[in-house]
């Protein structure tokens, strides 16, 4: 379906770059809560899943917190809420460093492992959406979206204001 029908747009857009951008918040909105109704059945959060695929990505390894949070899709989340959470439900543990008392390790359980395991297994069906894309058309679009945010990193972004 076009944007314009989704948004129900009564006239065109400025112009095809507004339309993109537009595009772009409408379709992570869109996803972001496709990716919210799959991790339901879970009992997480897509923000919580993200701190739990960091965490296996650096698994036997502990990290702490900024470390996690630099490396968190959406850097505005609560990182110490985030991983709170995750500590209630078994799925994370945090442990003073014994090196330095000052730090704290965040480590993925091996509950926490197990809730990936199946979360990636139930994955086919919530892929599917992204698969309707051929192979060429999905490296396109990566490559556009990578062009996109070269244009203006982050951390340039977070600078200015």
């Amino acid at each position: 379906m076009k944007l314009e029908d989704e948004i129900m747009q009564q006239r065109g857009f400025a112009s095809e770059y507004d339309k993109a951008i537009i595009n772009i918040f409408f379709t992570s909105s869109w996803l972001y809560n496709l990716n919210a109704a799959r991790l339901k059945e879970y009992g997480v959060t897509p923000e919580q899943f993200n701190v739990l695929r960091i965490l296996r990505g650096s698994y036997p390894k502990p990290m702490m917190l900024n470390d996690i949070s630099a490396r968190m899709l959406d850097k505005s989340s609560n990182a110490t809420r985030l991983v709170e959470k995750l500590r209630q439900k078994g799925l994370v543990k945090r442990e003073i460093c014994p090196n330095n008392r000052r730090q704290v390790d965040i480590m993925i359980t091996e509950a926490g492992l197990g809730s990936l395991t199946a979360i990636d297994n139930g994955c086919q069906e919530w892929m599917k959406s992204v698969k309707s894309l051929s192979e060429a058309e999905v490296a396109e679009l990566n490559r556009i979206l990578d062009s996109l945010r070269d244009q203006q990193p982050i951390t340039e972004v977070a600078q200015s204001r």
